[in-house]
């Protein structure tokens, strides 16, 4: 089991975190436009809950695009929530975001344990360039977020 851990800080109120991070349509937006990261199901602005489920297509690897199913496996409303990967390239994905107010803003964490299928040759593509992938996809989100939330347009 692999763990991937990031923490960025936010400058606004928890209120708005929390409206942007429970809406799955602005994952799109914090995802590298090469991944072809769509939502598939029928989500209007809806905010996430416990049960709620997801589907997207998302192309990790060669552009092949795979089908990915999340749950909301739980939340707790203004402070962390929880998604687990139902179906999809993942033999385990549980991904927890929380977030933390503080005088400044908002401190959010993500924890993410993963393991990949396929045993040894698993481990090789995770050496290889699933380790590397997965770093770059959360080293563009901290720009973007970084943009969105930390930089003051005149």
């Amino acid at each position: 089991m692999y763990r991937l851990y990031r923490e960025q800080h936010l400058n606004c109120d928890i209120e708005t975190a929390w409206k942007f991070f429970s809406s799955p349509h602005n994952l799109s937006e914090i995802t590298p436009k090469s991944m072809n990261f769509v939502v598939l199901s029928d989500i209007q602005d809806e905010s996430i809950f416990e049960g709620m489920e997801i589907d997207y297509t998302v192309s990790p690897v060669l552009g092949i695009p795979m089908k990915w199913k999340t749950i909301i496996s739980q939340v707790k409303e203004g402070r962390n929530f929880t998604d687990f990967q139902k179906e999809g390239p993942y033999k385990y994905w549980n991904h927890l975001h929380e977030f933390i107010p503080d005088e400044n803003g908002v401190l959010m964490k993500d924890t993410v344990y993963y393991e990949l299928p396929l045993g040894i040759f698993g481990k090789i593509a995770h050496s290889l360039f699933v380790k590397e992938k997965l770093r770059g996809i959360f080293d563009f989100r901290y720009k973007v977020l970084n943009e969105l939330f930390n930089h003051k347009h005149n």
